[in-house]
């Protein structure tokens, strides 16, 4: 670890934040945060429990009435220094991110600027919170509907995207006077707590976020969903946990936000410009060594053009450079932990068993860090696990079809819909097969869907509820109706 690094870890806090302040865990346990890129042990947080949570929750509740009565105007300025301070430290947070989840540094300083965004965004939003006034049809009661904050909420996130993913939910959240508690993923919860401390310098006032870092999710998740204080809780992570939690949830009626799993399709068509398909797939698989929830994760290629297309990929796959992601030119970093790797390999073990050709890549790497060969699959069968299973790392499967029927099919016949790819030089075909396609959203001769002004979100078993754009906030406002009878 490099003097630059330990100096930035040694100035976050202890992993626990409430009411102003980081203190260790009431049981005195902690937890080990490591450097996928070499396995070294970078930081040693507090790990917290149920009496922690209580006491972030209790501190959420007594601040909610306060914060909710602070002007739109002020919130929204606290959301403008704080992307103001991420944009100015940008070379910092990024090199951070990239130590403790594995990143190349270009692609986390892209996700500071993504992050950053939503705060700059849901600053502009604040002030636009909207309502209704006006009389019945009758003419005999005036209407007066108002969006008030949901109340304090729970926020979860995963470790894939440590600062994009909790600046999506803070953001809107500070924007509609939400109080807050915080889980950060175990493995990656440092950038998180650089976030915390720079938003207090931006101006948050004391108690608004608590957040609470732990080895045990459980044990602290469980405790406020019980609580009877919070009133939403908003997740991004697996759909097997987000089931689990819309259960819990479901106890004390807290509205929900979901933003679960992808079996992204990405669908190449005969008429395709194959070099923008080829940019566009790099992107969509790519991006964070294929560790993302949009990841391209079932590539459908026509018959036409499948051995052209899957060789010139197997080119671009096999020009990048693997390594530590701190290190100027590498383009894929390490999975973020050895059971990522594990998985990756065993979800290419099986489609080779079943008579997938491996046209480059395929083996895990030796030595220390946990890293994965980029890798193309062809002629992957329909049974194979990683069909049907997120791959999570830098594997791209090349599967054929011969018709766009035959393409839709094959992309819908899936349990999740966040996001799908399809590559066409024909507008009306490209608006064709994507109203037919089962997603939230979807890729139109572009890998990357992501932006802090468009609705994140997807169908089926990939969540409930979007994040970003004009509806981002409205998951953290409930709406009011006031009757007043014409005089």
């Amino acid at each position: 670890m490099t003097r630059e690094v330990a100096d930035i870890i040694a100035g976050l806090g202890t992993g626990i934040h409430i009411d102003g302040r980081w203190r260790t865990a009431t049981s005195g346990a902690t937890f080990s945060v490591e450097n996928p890129a070499t396995g070294e042990t970078i930081a040693t947080l507090a790990d917290g429990g149920h009496d922690d949570a209580v006491a972030a929750i209790d501190t959420a509740a007594a601040h909610q009435r306060d914060w909710a009565a602070v002007p739109a105007r002020e919130r929204s300025e606290i959301l403008r220094r704080a992307y103001e301070l991420l944009i100015e430290r940008t070379d910092e947070v990024a090199l951070l991110m990239t130590t403790e989840m594995g990143k190349p540094l270009e692609q986390a300083r892209g996700e500071v600027a993504y992050g950053a965004e939503f705060f700059r965004w849901f600053g502009e939003e604040a002030v636009r919170i909207r309502g209704d006034a006006r009389r019945s049809p009758d003419g005999k009661t005036r209407f007066v509907v108002t969006q008030e904050p949901v109340g304090p909420c729970i926020l979860i996130t995963p470790w894939n995207f440590p600062l994009a993913m909790i600046t999506r939910k803070i953001g809107p959240a500070i924007a509609a006077g939400c109080t807050m508690v915080y889980k950060p993923a175990a493995l990656t919860p440092l950038t998180s707590l650089y976030v915390t401390d720079l938003l207090v310098e931006a101006g948050l006032p004391a108690g608004v976020l608590s957040v609470v870092s732990t080895s045990s999710a459980g044990s602290v998740v469980e405790p406020w969903i019980d609580s009877g204080k919070a009133r939403k809780l908003s997740f991004t992570g697996s759909t097997a946990v987000g089931k689990l939690l819309l259960e819990q949830c479901a106890r004390g009626v807290l509205r929900t936000s979901m933003e679960l799993g992808g079996n992204a399709p990405f669908i190449v068509c005969e008429d395709a410009d194959l070099d923008v398909a080829l940019d566009a797939v790099m992107a969509a698989k790519m991006r964070n060594m294929g560790e993302a929830c949009t990841a391209a994760n079932r590539i459908l290629v026509h018959r036409s053009v499948i051995d052209d297309f899957a060789q010139r990929l197997a080119d671009r796959m096999q020009s990048l450079t693997v390594g530590d992601g701190a290190v100027a030119g590498t383009d894929v970093g390490p999975l973020v932990e050895a059971k990522a790797v594990d998985k990756v390999q065993a979800l290419v073990g099986d489609a080779v068993e079943r008579g997938a050709q491996v046209v480059c890549g395929g083996q895990r790497s030796d030595g220390p860090g946990h890293f994965y060969p980029p890798t193309v699959l062809t002629s992957v069968s329909a049974d194979a696990d990683l069909m049907r299973t997120e791959i999570f790392g830098p594997v791209a499967a090349l599967v054929p079809f011969d018709s766009d029927d035959d393409a839709v099919a094959l992309a819908n016949d899936t349990e999740f819909g966040l996001v799908s790819y399809v590559m066409t030089e024909s507008v009306n075909r490209g608006f064709r097969i994507a109203e037919q396609l089962e997603a939230g959203m979807v890729g139109f001769n572009t890998g990357l869907v992501s932006n802090p002004a468009a609705p994140f979100g997807g169908v089926k078993q990939s969540g409930l509820g979007r994040e970003g754009g004009l509806t981002g906030i409205d998951e953290f406002l409930e709406t009011k109706y006031v009757a007043i009878p014409v005089r």
